[in-house]
């Protein structure tokens, strides 16, 4: 049921992905990385629409992530590329390709593998204690790097060095969701208010949005999903070993089966990314072409009077 419910969660936040691209994108490019482009975006009933079917997954998944480990719910949440495939279709008109398809399995079969030779338990002693926390640190001064050098280029890269920064901060955001979910279950809903988690986890999640805006405003979809993709899991899987203890099989099979799922997640949204689907998805392109291909109206012709 639990994995179920990780999968639900996935496509919402795929479908919510999609419907938040197809209105950032439309923004001025000189918004990029600014406040002014998120208060435009609430006035766009669509980015307001996928905001709210993302929200409703995230709050899913607040549940799950306490049901799961990190190295097993990262991976499940990354089929939302497989999602957003699907609902990218319709909006941009096109069929899939053999490339998508290629690597919409290869991304399915990583997630498999991942979740097969998954974690066998976790260390209670650590229970997310604060002493572990930096290595959170080190990663979002990693994701730091990767927008400012975003914010040095254009166009597509602009858009992927980004979209890398904030998939690590949403992977910080969900080790954060994960020790909130064990205060809650070991104290109350109030206890949550007077510890730094619940504040950090806010603070992680506008900032991780806010980068995810940007990338999305900068180029289309196919140069920014896939990188959030790719770069959330790898992440989360991170702290869910450091900060949590989740103990990895020692077995020399187990962790090259556990290598092999990952490089195949990572290489199954690259491919995704290579293809056409997610990255025809601009803005009145099926306008335009209508207008392209449709004849020119006749002229009207002046008849002399009898």
């Amino acid at each position: 049921m639990t994995i179920a419910i990780a999968v639900v969660c996935a496509m919402l936040v795929g479908t919510g992905f999609v419907l938040q691209q197809h209105a950032a994108e439309q923004e001025p490019q000189s918004h990029f990385l600014r406040f002014r482009l998120i208060v435009d975006l609430l006035h766009r009933r669509r980015w307001v629409a996928g905001i709210a079917i993302m929200v409703i997954g995230q709050v899913l998944s607040i549940w799950v992530v306490g049901h799961l480990v990190l190295s097993v719910y990262e991976p499940l949440m990354a089929t939302n590329l497989i999602f957003a495939l699907i609902l990218a279709v319709p909006l941009s008109g096109q069929r899939l390709g053999r490339t998508e398809l290629l690597g919409t399995l290869i991304l399915a079969v990583g997630v498999t593998i991942l979740s097969v030779s998954r974690i066998v338990n976790t260390r209670e002693v650590r229970f997310g204690s604060f002493a572990y926390w930096p290595a959170a640190a080190a990663i979002a001064a990693i994701a730091l790097c990767f927008v400012h050098a975003g914010r040095r280029r254009s166009g597509q890269q602009r858009a992927t060095l980004t979209a890398v920064g904030s998939g690590l901060i949403f992977g910080i955001s969900d080790a954060l969701t994960r020790r909130s979910d064990q205060i809650v279950d070991t104290h109350h809903f109030a206890a949550l208010l007077t510890t730094w988690p619940a504040y950090s986890l806010v603070g992680a999640s506008l900032i991780a949005m806010w980068l995810m805006q940007s990338s999305f405003n900068a180029a289309p979809l196919r140069a920014s999903l896939p990188a959030i993709t790719a770069a959330q899991p790898v992440a989360g899987i991170a702290l869910g070993v450091v900060v949590f203890g989740d103990v990895i099989r020692d077995s020399p099979w187990m962790i090259a089966l556990q290598i092999a799922g990952l490089v195949m997640l990572v290489i199954g949204v690259l491919i995704v990314a290579r293809g056409t689907t997610l990255g025809s998805l601009r803005p009145g392109q099926a306008i335009r072409a209508h207008t392209r291909l449709a004849p020119p109206p006749p002229r009207a012709t002046e008849t002399a009077p009898p």
